[in-house]
């Protein structure tokens, strides 16, 4: 998928370093500890650079570029916190500082935890993962129809993607909106802004991501155990693991204003009422720090050691990070292989905020990263600094390409509008090339090898620009495949 990108100047750099308290100065560690934050700092780095250009910036150079208001890191190395450091700012408009106890919205990092939740259930044989979902569901059944063609949806194949279900995410809702319960989600009714959550192919057969598939979890959850969602995670997944921050209501009831932070769109406005709201609990609706997160990766470490069990078992959490169908996505989470070194990991993006956690399935290394931005490019350039400092085997292996600069008659063929899936991406011609606008505060320089290929910065697929039998210029692609039909 492309992701966002934004380039737009912030200011309040002076208050940049902020630690565990407004306006105190950061927490100092040990000298070495304090070497590696500053190399960190100093070395975000893109996966694709250009010859000739610069290949690493300061951590206050990217968030100028990409507008990001605040950012909050901890960093995992031998099983434990070694550090956490917060920057910039929690409310740019009444300059309230990020500190490392500021709540961010987690995304779809949510899933992660609602999974270790379901999976307890599971080790206390209280419900079966291969069974029909519908066996627990009691508030609202899954409406089967000829799509599923007689299969029936397991708990495996919600937490894995693997249902064969729609609706990929949910927007959220303003604060003060008229919030719709689960099954009015579910069933795509007012006042739910997101379509039914029905089969679109029969379960078991590929990955497709579902937040849609997720929700039906969290019902079922709430079903099976008779407690409210937020209470049930809290007393069985939050609190056990130490993540006494964090919290799965919606909105956040108990919370004092100066602990949330206030999420950012692409284009540097604030959203409406500083966040959104998400009865989609466990798709989208943990609040919590890097820290906190840190607290349930390094359980999940330690348990696949066998060396601690605060909620899941060594077995469960084995089959937990074991890719269900495919060769990535577990249950709840995502397996990414780094040649030849496994790591498990999942990002979010709430409306305004984005997030990412990265672990070792060995050693004990890892970094959670938040932000109160709209763009996930930071993270990534943020996760490759930490990443270097601490010497992750094979994690970041950077490609330089060389541009090939091309005649402007040749880039013009490619200027027009293009539809990638349901939303529209448009290329221009500008006095530097040819740049790529993917939303309408959003554009990626593009970066041609030849005549037809080309790079971006942002992403690390490889494009190209692809022909009809006639030689009319007819869509964008990827590894020559195309991804994005012109449609002008």
């Amino acid at each position: 998928m492309i992701a966002p990108a934004t380039s737009v100047k912030t200011a309040l750099f002076s208050l940049l370093l902020v630690g565990t308290g407004y306006g105190q100065t950061a927490k100092k560690y040990a000298p070495r500890v304090e070497a590696n934050i500053t190399q960190v700092e100093h070395n975000l780095k893109r996966v694709r650079n250009v010859a000739g250009q610069p290949a690493k910036w300061t951590l206050q150079e990217r968030m100028k570029y990409y507008h990001a208001n605040g950012v909050s890191i901890a960093v995992i190395k031998d099983y434990q916190v070694e550090w956490a450091r917060a920057y910039g700012m929690a409310d740019a408009e009444k300059k309230r500082p990020v500190t490392v106890n500021t709540l961010f919205q987690a995304g779809s990092i949510s899933k992660s935890l609602n999974a270790v939740g379901v999976l307890k259930l599971a080790q206390d044989k209280k419900l079966n993962l291969e069974a029909d979902i519908n066996d627990y569901l009691t508030s609202w059944k899954f409406p089967y129809d000829s799509v599923a063609k007689g299969k029936k949806i397991t708990l495996a194949n919600l937490l894995s993607h693997t249902a064969g279900l729609t609706v990929h995410g949910f927007p959220g809702y303003e604060v003060g909106a008229t919030i719709p319960t689960l099954p009015q989600v579910l069933n795509g009714e007012k006042p739910a802004n997101t379509g039914a959550v029905r089969s679109q192919y029969a379960p078991g057969l590929k990955y497709e991501y579902s937040g849609g598939g997720t929700t039906i979890s969290q019902l079922l959850v709430q079903d099976v155990t008779g407690q409210p969602y937020d209470q049930f995670m809290w007393e069985n997944v939050l609190r056990p693991l130490g993540m006494r921050a964090s919290s799965f209501t919606q909105p956040p009831a108990s919370e004092p204003r100066s602990r949330l932070a206030t999420g950012y769109l692409k284009g540097g406005k604030a959203v409406k009422g500083h966040y959104h709201v998400y009865p989609e609990q466990a798709a989208a609706g943990l609040w919590t720090t890097p820290t906190d997160l840190a607290a349930y990766v390094i359980e999940t470490q330690r348990a696949l050691a066998g060396k601690s069990a605060k909620v899941l078992s060594q077995e469960m959490t084995q089959r937990r990070l074991t890719p269900y169908l495919d060769s990535v996505a577990g249950l709840g989470v995502f397996i990414l292989h780094k040649r030849g070194v496994a790591y498990f990991e999942h990002g979010g993006a709430d409306e305004g905020f984005v997030s990412q956690y990265t672990g070792s399935l060995t050693g004990g290394n890892g970094v959670v990263v938040m932000t109160n931005a709209d763009n996930t490019a930071l993270l990534e350039e943020i996760v490759n600094s930490v990443a270097t400092t601490y010497r992750w085997k094979n994690y970041y292996v950077p490609v330089t390409r060389k541009e090939v600069p091309q005649p402007t008659n040749v880039l013009a063929a490619y200027v027009g509008t293009y539809k990638l899936q349901d939303d529209y991406v448009a290329i221009a011609l500008k006095k530097d090339g040819l740049w790529l606008a993917v939303d309408k505060t959003t554009a990626w320089r593009m970066y041609f090898s030849d005549a037809t290929h080309f790079f971006v910065l942002e992403d690390a697929g490889n494009f190209s620009m692809l022909r009809d039998n006639t030689g009319k210029v007819n869509a964008i692609g990827i590894d020559n495949n195309p991804i994005a039909a012109r449609v002008k």
